[in-house]
């Protein structure tokens, strides 16, 4: 019999784009065997360029990479600095609240939620301070001449 046919399988529902960093924050869940982790906002943008509209993902960040490059831009976020990023975001569900204070306070409204998965490049200010090696990059000292020139490769 093989392993195969026992290992779980899952459909990912992955959510790729740009968007700024808000809100990082150690959150400490209470409950016994709750353990901690980094949430995170993100404003992802979306619509025309000439007039742009965000959508508020509240993410709990997923994964020792992603962990810490969130972790790197924690000073620029508080800063208020623009921390700009392209993400990859699992699994997006909408979570349904009642406020409980303020001038919509008894209405019904909905947060959308995920799990930060990846991070592809980061901008400060306008400024790469970050970008993720491709997956398949080689070395460059152990390319070979069988590789083909530059001009022979396609942008992605």
């Amino acid at each position: 019999m093989s392993n195969q046919a026992n290992e779980s399988q899952y459909f990912d529902l992955h959510t790729t784009g740009i968007g700024y960093l808000n809100r990082i924050r150690e959150v400490k869940p209470k409950g016994r065997g709750a353990k901690p982790f980094l949430a995170v906002t993100v404003a992802a943008l979306c619509g025309n360029k000439e007039a742009v509209e965000y959508r508020y993902i509240d993410c709990n960040t997923v994964g020792a990479e992603a962990e810490k490059l969130v972790r790197r831009c924690i000073d620029a976020v508080n800063a208020e600095k623009k921390v700009l990023v392209s993400f990859r975001i699992g699994d997006c569900w909408a979570d349904p609240f009642t406020y409980s204070s303020g001038p919509k306070q008894g209405q019904h409204g909905a947060s959308l939620k995920g799990r930060l998965l990846y991070i592809g490049w980061i901008k400060v200010d306008g400024e790469f301070v970050y970008e993720a090696k491709p997956r398949d990059a080689v070395p460059a000292e152990q390319q070979g001449t069988d590789q083909g020139s530059e001009g022979d490769q396609s942008a992605a």
